[in-house]
């Protein structure tokens, strides 16, 4: 008998993706899919990894996630650099103070504009309603509604987030300039990306000093200028004590509540995360409020200045005043104002400011 050996069958030809898919799960791999990239975050804290600022910043990161977003951080302690970084395209998200932000997005950082969320009742600061003020405007931006869309837009950016670090309050050398009147003449720091400070600067008939936020404490403890104005969380961190030694003090009255501001290059991230971003910072805001009071505690109990209630209406009416010449010369952002005195006369609806039109036309 003759035995004859036929051909093989030829198998069918596997298309490369098949092929690279089967072996993957015959190896236990799963499907094969293309690496994501990070997206590059640039965050600003003066005491960078260390401080709280970052902190929230390696949460948040970790909590995009599963929005399918990766994020890479860098630390800054030099905020100018950050942004400029951020400006050059060296970064897809940036972290810094809303002064910093306030090119990005001249709306979201009118939160910080002098007295904007600041609310007096009876010749008294409340607090409490200030940072009220503060919270109901985070939570408005975060709000998912096509207007709000709008108002975090401008230009390529996008605000992905806002969060609270304090009141600024006025810190003196010396205890007498605990009025206006007596701040005429004296050497005040004036943040030179921030024209509007020295425009009140000069409006009080004291002289402007220029620093940025990384050496305003320096130019203080050195005697440089006689004035400087910074939220508390600064106090122990950056040895302000020295500045004030034993005859200056903390005044108790807030110029403005200083916010952080996450911008987005918004063709950089899927559609929709910003708002997802944005809702994220929301419920980080009792955080930060922690971080704040721990601030306020380190300032010694003796060293804070109290002002009288006549000074307070009066302190209010100037940073109003101030506010409405500063936006007339095209520094803060009308939108931006009028939402904030809607929510401020939500707030405290007596404020006789609530019976104008000041700051909604």
């Amino acid at each position: 008998m003759r035995c004859t050996l036929s051909a093989p069958k030829r198998l069918p030809r596997l298309a490369a993706p098949v092929l690279g898919s089967a072996l993957a799960l015959l190896l236990g791999l799963g499907t094969l899919t293309p690496a994501r990239a990070a997206a590059r975050f640039c965050v600003y804290d003066f005491l960078g990894t260390a401080g709280d600022i970052y902190g929230v910043a390696k949460d948040y990161a970790l909590a995009m996630q599963r929005q399918d977003v990766d994020f890479t951080l860098k630390a800054y302690t030099d905020e100018a650099a950050a942004a400029e970084a951020f400006k050059a395209g060296q970064c897809d998200a940036l972290m810094a103070t809303a002064m910093r932000t306030r090119p990005f997005n001249a709306a979201a950082a009118s939160i910080d504009s002098l007295g904007a969320t600041t609310i007096v009742r009876n010749g008294h600061v409340d607090l409490p309603a200030t940072y009220e003020v503060t919270r109901r405007l985070i939570q408005t931006y975060a709000a998912p509604s096509p207007l709000v869309q709008q108002f975090m837009n401008q230009g390529p950016y996008e605000v992905g987030g806002i969060m609270p670090v304090g009141a600024a309050y006025l810190m003196v050398k010396d205890r007498r300039l605990n009025n206006v009147e007596a701040l005429a003449g004296k050497r005040i720091a004036a943040f030179t990306y921030d024209r509007a400070q020295a425009v009140m600067i000069q409006r009080i008939k004291a002289t402007p000093v220029p620093a940025d936020i990384d050496s305003v404490a320096s130019k203080f403890i050195n005697g440089q200028v006689d004035v400087i104005a910074l939220p508390t969380m600064a106090f122990q961190p950056l040895e302000l004590e020295k500045g004030i030694g034993p005859q200056g003090g903390v005044t108790r009255f807030p110029l403005m509540i200083v916010t952080c501001q996450m911008i987005l290059q918004r063709d950089r991230f899927p559609e929709g995360f910003g708002a997802k971003s944005r809702a994220y910072w929301m419920t980080q805001f009792d955080r930060m409020m922690q971080v704040i009071r721990r601030g306020d505690a380190s300032v010694p109990p003796l060293s804070w200045i109290d002002i009288s209630p006549q000074d307070a209406v009066k302190y209010t009416q100037l940073l109003r005043e101030s506010r409405i010449q500063i936006t007339q010369m095209g520094l803060y952002d009308k939108r931006g104002l009028k939402v904030i005195k809607r929510v401020r006369c939500h707030i405290n609806p007596a404020d006789a400011e609530c019976a104008t039109k000041q700051e909604e036309e």
